[in-house]
């Protein structure tokens, strides 16, 4: 290992495919057998838990010391042991098992994101049936060749997301993030390389894309916006909350001298369940994509596949099994999962703090996490004022909707409110809605009669006035 590569293993840190140890000790055996019944791995002793190089003993007894541990494993784990001299480090090489499932003196292990977690007896009889099929995360995609597909926005996006520093060794980087591997003296992406670093993620891959889609009422049969996110796994979950906050009740909390939005459902809640649909869905199935979807009582963030096998419905929650284990990789390094196996729990911390109703968990086919939208208390309608008013306000009382209304109101008395609404590029209930305020304040009223009678304002902001 050069000097070089050692750098850029310290900062980027921890992984699905590598491990920091101090020293030789009892869970060295733990981690052999996680990497074996993975995908295989690096054990790097010499360095403690800030990655800090301090070293170990390079002699001939700590090296037997090694290997006596991986003969030890159920079956033994066939490793390789590398001196690093000028750092005093052992690097230990775990290579994928030909024999799973392996077993150690303390159980069963699998790697699981930066960690390696003990399986119980469901998640061990689970992995024995599907032991031979390949995680569709780590295909190798032999079509696509690096200098060809890399895409260096997004790969750099990424960087600064993980807070690495940019470097000229790319092929490198990314075989150290898990991205790909050498395959005759060419790197390879694997599936989750394409996801996140590739100019066309969903080349070939066409049920990947993640399906946005706003309805009317509580059923699907009018659909008032819809968009397909192709991009890559980070900017699709960036540009689906840009879909939830642009369709979703937003109002203004001043604490302090800072204004800050507040969703009607927590950000953090959704940002999670778009998260976990995206990283956990089952990319074998085609015939189904991730389906983020907003109705007038609820939120529906759905993917396909399930609960992954081993995991029961009394264990949700409570443990992690992954079925991407390299997108989740990536996704914790870049801060989008803040710890694996938690983000459940986060999303219901998140709605009880804000006092919200609670998710409801379907796992029929479609994992499935529906978020109740809060409902208005009922609030009396003048006569002239028709429709559904039953939506929250999305914050048309906030000062752009509102002074766009009165500023209409200023230059055209006789303009009904469907045409303000076209105009503004608004639903008609939050015109309404903004209307019966500015009646309710004393802004405007109303004068003559329904057919022939008009709007009259009678106090609107100096600004518009002048304009």
């Amino acid at each position: 290992m050069t000097k070089n590569e050692l750098e850029m293993l310290l900062e980027e840190g921890e992984g699905y495919k590598l491990e920091f140890k101090r020293a030789v000790n009892s869970d060295l055996a733990k981690e052999m057998v996680a990497f074996a019944n993975a995908s295989g791995g690096r054990i790097i002793i010499g360095i403690d838990d800030a990655n800090r190089v301090v070293g170990t003993d390079l002699s001939n007894h700590t090296l037997s010391q090694i290997e006596d541990v991986a003969m030890a494993c159920d079956p033994f784990v066939p490793i390789r042991i590398e001196k690093c001299s000028h750092e005093k480090l052992v690097i230990v090489h775990v290579p994928e098992g030909g024999n799973k499932p392996y077993r150690c003196a303390k159980g069963f292990y699998l790697r699981n994101g930066a960690n390696s977690q003990k399986m119980g007896t469901a998640e061990i009889t689970a992995f024995i049936q599907a032991e031979g099929k390949v995680r569709f995360d780590e295909q190798l995609r032999q079509d696509l060749p690096l200098k060809k597909s890399l895409d260096e926005k997004r790969l750099n996006h990424f960087l600064d997301l993980a807070g690495i520093t940019h470097r000229k060794d790319v092929t490198t980087l990314l075989l150290n993030l898990g991205a790909g591997e050498i395959k005759n003296k060419t790197f390879c992406f694997n599936q989750a390389g394409v996801l996140f670093f590739s100019r066309e993620p969903n080349l070939r891959l066409f049920h990947v894309s993640v399906i946005c889609a706003l309805y009317k009422g509580i059923g699907k049969a009018v659909i008032l916006d819809r968009k397909e996110l192709a991009g890559s796994i980070i900017e699709n979950v960036e540009d689906a909350l840009l879909f939830l906050k642009k369709h979703l009740n937003l109002r203004q909390e001043i604490t302090s001298l800072q204004r800050r939005e507040v969703w009607e459902i927590p950000e953090v809640a959704l940002r999670e369940g778009v998260v976990n649909a995206i990283c956990h869905r089952d990319y074998f199935e085609k015939g189904a994509q991730v389906m983020i979807e907003v109705f007038d009582d609820r939120v529906e963030i759905s993917n396909p596949g399930g609960l992954p096998k081993g995991l029961s419905e009394k264990e949700f929650g409570k443990r992690s099994v992954c079925r991407n284990p390299l997108i989740a990789s990536l996704l914790l390094r870049s801060g989008y999962i803040e710890k694996m196996g938690t983000g459940i729990d986060r999303i219901r911390t998140a709605l009880t703090k804000a006092k919200c109703p609670q998710v409801s968990i379907s796992f029929k086919g479609f994992f499935t996490l529906s978020f109740p939208r809060p409902q208005p208390k009922a609030s009396p309608i003048p006569e002239n004022m028709s429709g559904d008013l039953s939506v929250e306000m999305s914050g048309e009382m906030s000062g752009e909707i509102t002074d766009l209304v009165l500023k209409i109101l200023c230059n055209n008395s006789k303009i009904t409110i469907s045409e303000i609404a076209r105009r503004i590029q608004k639903p008609l209930r939050t015109v309404e809605r903004t209307m019966n305020r500015l009646r309710q304040t004393g802004q405007i009223q109303r004068i003559g009669s329904k057919k022939a009678g008009g709007w009259e304002v009678i106090e609107a902001p100096k600004i518009i006035q002048d304009k």
